[in-house]
């Protein structure tokens, strides 16, 4: 009988809480087994603002994931975002002293340390130190140096940080459930997990998750992240946009945006052409919609294009823009980024997976699902790390390393 280990993801966002459970055998098949999906209470921006209630939905999330699976969650990947995100590139360099001169594992974990030694401000907490390359006597754009000959060994490293207060308040909500938390990763980095392309990556992209309180951006050069930064502009905005600007109770307005909204312009003639819709009996212009919807659209790929540094975008990002999340649905939005940008822009949706997961073929939910692929791919690593590792976990291991990378 084949063994297998049971996975968990929770997306805890701003709109919805989305837990994912699935099976991962030996011999390296992935199927999902459970889903659970909550509309999400006590977060505003990414950040927990009331511990009880964000508590209760994430319980009512995973409690509709354990039914649906008949698992019990006992530990998850856990998303993290928010303004309090901060991050920077820095370098480490060793010096490899044995007689042979040749890198061993443990020259990459000393390079790293030394990477990792920057000043972290007592109010802030490392999330990820990411190795993006290595360089061996001067010899740069080396992946893995292991094996390799060499006097010197440098590393370049992209560095997370978040507010600790912040992070305290989204574990205590977790670990209050009693769950355990397998890791804590920044959500962009879990979105492109399951939307972009190994080409993409290469080449040079841009993901901008737009969920419900923040944008989360990452920036991919040379098959690795390059920059990530949280914008605290999303759905919410365009819907508290629309019951303002149109004076409607902000869930009809949320309402609308779903059902009506569209990003690019939908006539020529406003006076001759223009509609009235409705919602719960309140009626407005649909070409008044749209507008609105429109330049908040416009700024928002704006700020996301201000993360480049100034360079000529063709260079930096030849493979684009690639946008998902929740508010990505709404009906235009790569068009109206590609005549912004003239560079490719395409709306990212989640790996295909097996299982009852038609309803996650959604880029709503591309951290779900994402978080999932980051748990199962750094799965695979420490089973392939462990020692005395059997033949069978070994396959898994190199079997998720090709689906994952």
């Amino acid at each position: 009988m084949k063994k297998r280990t049971t996975l968990a993801a929770i997306d805890v966002g701003t709109t919805k809480i989305c837990t994912i459970l699935a099976n991962v055998t030996e011999d390296g098949g992935t199927r999902v087994v459970g889903v659970g999906i909550t509309p999400s209470n006590g977060l505003h921006k990414g950040l927990v603002v009331n511990i009880n209630e964000a508590r209760e939905s994430i319980r009512e999330s995973v409690k509709k994931a354990e039914q649906a699976s008949n698992y019990k969650v006992e530990s998850a990947y856990i998303g993290v975002t928010g303004r309090h995100v901060n991050s920077l590139n820095n370098r480490g360099v060793v010096s490899i002293t044995r007689n042979d001169r040749l890198v061993r594992p443990d020259d990459l974990k000393r390079v790293l340390q030394c990477a990792r030694t920057i000043k972290v401000p007592p109010d802030r907490k490392l999330l990820h130190v990411i190795p993006r390359d290595y360089a061996v006597d001067g010899q740069v754009g080396i992946k893995n140096p292991v094996g390799m000959h060499g006097f010197r060994l440098d590393v370049e490293t992209h560095i997370i940080t978040a507010a600790i207060t912040s992070i305290q308040n989204l574990v205590k909500c977790i670990r209050s459930l009693n769950i355990d938390i397998d890791d804590l990763v920044l959500e962009p980095l879990a979105s492109s997990e399951a939307v972009l392309t190994e080409d993409e990556r290469q080449a040079g992209v841009i993901l901008a998750d737009i969920g419900g309180g923040t944008t989360d951006i990452a920036a991919f050069k040379d098959g690795s992240i390059w920059h990530t930064a949280i914008i605290p502009v999303a759905g919410y905005q365009f819907t508290r946009d629309i019951a303002i600007g149109l004076g409607l109770p902000f869930d009809v307005a949320e309402e609308m945006k779903k059902r009506y909204a569209n990003v690019m312009p939908v006539y020529d003639s406003k006076a001759e052409t223009d509609t009235a819709i409705s919602t719960d009996g309140h009626g407005v212009s649909h070409q008044d919609l749209c507008d609105i919807v429109r330049s908040r659209m416009e700024e928002l790929v704006r700020l996301i294009m201000l993360e480049i540094p100034q360079a000529d975008p063709k260079t930096v990002i030849p493979a684009g823009l690639v946008l998902t999340g929740g508010s990505s649905n709404l009906p235009g939005v790569d068009a109206l980024a590609r005549d912004m940008l003239r560079l490719p822009v395409r709306v990212g949706t989640p790996l295909d997976m097996e299982g009852i997961a038609d309803a996650l073929y959604n880029p709503a939910y591309a951290t779900s699902v994402g978080l999932l692929l980051w748990g199962a791919k750094h799965h695979a690593e420490k089973a392939w790390s462990s020692a005395g590792l059997g033949d069978g976990l070994r396959r898994l291991a190199m079997r998720l390393r090709k689906m994952f990378y």
